[in-house]
């Protein structure tokens, strides 16, 4: 504890930014949605400003007053500018989160820029992600990390509700295909005393999906592209509102066989020296319909639903010939009711539905193999905000969850034959949550933060956080936050065996526990400038990991990093980014002592440049990976200290209009060319090209 509290004294920079517009305001304003709520500072934290960004969102657009509240607002159409202003429809109010850590999100506009296929594409511009994706859409085996944490050690939200159920935790970890990228308004990350509200396991983060609603007459967004690697990809979305009632429907289908040629020594190297088994097809649908009740309350049904198919790649040697089939479905209904005369009291209750099938199969040299996790979730929310008092308010509520797990596992070795059977687990886990948020002064805030948790099968731990901002000058503030955590192992690494890397599972597996930690300063460079500076770190004892083939608890490791960016309006039309992470996480104990963990790379650096005109749009995007260690499933002659290569890469995107509603969408990735390795031995695929259609009716 005492070393958590030396380390928050260490006010190392890091930079992220976002800003809605400094051309035309010299002064940023809170947009709170509290709307009562005094502005402490002239430095906003990032959860303050319109829709923020810590990336390219800025490089072609603007933010209207229309995002901060769109109910009641007239639609609006979009019609070339010699400025970057962008109106677009948004939804709902931004979520009221504590302000001592930073809030960062990407809209729907910047994720159509950057010519995103998924959620995996989304976060891999996000400062703290390390995506290990091979070519278009993410391989959920080949591993995401945000901060050092593995994605089962962060929390996936779809509305506010849960869409990674952390049972089962490899094959069923979080698949970024899950939810159509058309449907998607803005998705947010949190981190520190936020962590509070939505999870004890969220050592890395929260991501939340905010989905679209409709807005005004009926409108019809449509896209269609085609490119290397067989690609090909239709998007469609329709969605207005009429009366009280608002509705979005979104569909897209994905399709791309991923095969390229590899150098000697790749993973997955088929005799004809292409990429083998790397194919994607997915097809995902979304619907949403929302009702306003009367004033004070509204109610909110959606739905998601995943089709996907794919060949496995996860650093195999040799070749691999598993696939993975995943069906999921995702429902949730949300009331939100206004108690009270006033904005003082706002009470939601939500009911989540979650299903996840994912099937595994293929051959084995003369054997075969399968495996089938089912899982299903039943979630209840009951959430209380309260403003106390003018400078005291107090975010409460209930968490429900009750989990039940299939799994069917199967195979023909004689060496696995005894293995083979079906295990049913069932889990119910209950939380009690709260965070009060004080604000002390005018210049000074801070959030507390609590926990508690009733798991059957883990028993009762507590979570407490703590998280402050003071406001030092109009043109400097500090913040730093606190969490403490408790990730408990998957249903499956405690009871179902893993027939395709063939790891035993572990009854005797203790649950990983720890803290994190940020510092960070917001600085007011300029009118047209701001930074913000953000140190981070966590501990984590009894980390899940897997020795001699069987999961086990591998130890301590410990995380310290930097995160920075930079955001600057050069003049009308143009912009300009720059993001930093630094990430160094240590294991402390056992064998692999005082090395860094496997497929996190120390430092990762993102920049780019836009330009908008007349409708005209070019974003050119450039990143610098320092590479990764290679940790499983080396190659023979690989030393678990070896290192990937470290690699820049550069994109390209733009737009040309062809009519007021029709335009031809450009997208040019990895402009050198150069055939880099993203992780042990799995390399990219050159140079790759998209060319499509997007019209709105």
């Amino acid at each position: 504890m005492k070393k958590n509290f030396l380390l928050l004294k260490v006010a190392l920079p890091s930079l992220l930014i976002s800003f809605p517009s400094f051309a035309a305001e010299s002064e940023i304003k809170q947009i709170n949605t509290d709307k009562s709520t005094k502005v402490i500072s002239a430095i906003p934290s990032l959860s303050e400003i319109e829709l923020p960004t810590t990336n390219a969102e800025l490089l072609t657009q603007q933010l209207t007053p229309s995002q901060i509240n769109p109910k009641n607002q007239p639609e609006t159409e979009q019609t070339p500018s010699d400025e970057p202003d962008i109106s677009i429809e948004a939804i709902g109010e931004p979520d009221n989160l504590p302000q001592s850590t930073p809030t960062y999100v990407i809209d729907q506009e910047e994720i159509q820029k950057q010519g995103a296929t998924s959620l995996a594409d989304i976060l891999k511009r996000m400062p703290g992600f390390a995506i290990n994706d091979v070519g278009h859409g993410a391989d959920t085996h080949t591993g995401t990390y945000y901060r050092g944490a593995s994605i089962n050690q962060s929390v996936f939200l779809i509305n506010g509700r849960p869409i990674n159920n952390n049972v089962n935790t490899y094959h069923g970890g979080t698949d970024l295909n899950s939810i159509p990228v058309e449907a998607i308004e803005r998705v947010e990350l949190y981190s520190g005393t936020a962590s509070a509200l939505y999870g004890s396991s969220a050592f890395g983060g929260v991501v939340n999906i905010i989905t679209k609603e409709g807005y005004g007459k009926p409108k019809l967004s449509a896209s269609a592209e085609f490119g290397s690697l067989s690609l090909n990809n239709q998007q469609v979305s329709y969605g207005g509102s009429s009366d009280n009632v608002k509705y979005n429907f979104s569909f897209e289908r994905l399709f791309t066989d991923n095969r390229y040629r590899v150098p000697v020594g790749a993973a997955n190297r088929d005799n004809q020296g292409f990429l083998s088994n790397a194919d994607t097809a997915t097809s995902t649908y979304f619907g949403s319909i929302g009702v306003d009740l009367d004033k004070k309350n509204y109610l909110n049904l959606d739905v998601t639903k995943l089709s996907s198919r794919r060949g496995l790649i996860y650093f195999g040697f040799p070749l691999q010939r598993d696939r993975l089939d995943h069906d999921g479905l995702n429902v949730g209904l949300s009331w939100k009711t206004r108690l009270g005369n006033g904005e003082s009291s706002n009470l939601t209750t939500s009911i989540g539905y979650n299903q996840d099938y994912f099937s595994t199969y293929g051959p084995t040299g003369a054997f075969y193999r399968t495996g089938a996790l089912d899982t299903q979730q039943l979630t209840t929310r009951v959430e209380h905000e309260w403003k106390v008092t003018s400078n005291n308010k107090l975010r409460w509520g209930l968490d429900l969850k009750n989990t039940d797990l299939t799994g069917d596992v199967l195979s023909t070795n004689p060496t696995s034959i005894a293995k083979n059977g079906t295990e049913d687990r069932s889990l119910f886990n209950t939380a009690l949550f709260a965070v009060n948020t004080w604000n002390i002064g005018e210049n000074f805030l801070i959030d507390l933060g609590l926990r508690q948790t009733f798991d059957s099968q883990f028993g009762n731990y507590l979570n407490p956080s703590v998280g402050l901002r003071y406001a030092v000058t109009p043109i400097v503030a500090v913040r730093g936050s606190w969490a403490g955590g408790q990730r408990n192992p998957g249903l499956d690494q405690l009871y179902i065996y893993d027939t395709v890397h063939g790891w035993d599972s572990n009854p005797d597996l203790r649950p990983e526990t720890g803290s994190t930690w940020s510092a960070g300063v917001d600085v007011n460079f300029s009118e047209n400038l701001i930074g913000q500076f953000t140190y981070f770190g966590s501990s984590i004892g009894d980390r899940l990991g897997v020795i001699a083939g069987k999961w086990a608890n591998i130890g301590l490791v410990d995380t310290n990093g930097l995160e920075a960016a930079l955001q600057l309006k050069i003049a009308a039309g143009w912009s300009t980014f720059l993001n930093y992470t630094y990430t160094d996480s240590q294991i402390k104990t056992g064998s692999e002592k005082g090395l860094q963990l496997g497929l996190i790379p120390y430092s990762v650096l993102q920049t780019g440049v836009g330009y908008q005109n007349t409708g005209w749009q070019a974003n050119l995007y450039v990143t610098y990976n320092s590479g990764a260690r290679r940790s499983i499933f080396a190659n023979a002659g690989d030393k678990p200290t070896d290192f990937a290569p470290s690699f820049v890469n550069l994109d390209l995107s733009g737009r040309i209009p062809l009519t007021s509603n029709l335009g031809l969408t450009v997208y040019l990735e990895n402009l050198l060319g150069e055939q880099y390795e993203r992780v042990n031995r799995i390399y990219s695929p050159g140079f790759t090209f998209r060319l499509g259609l997007s019209a709105n009716f």
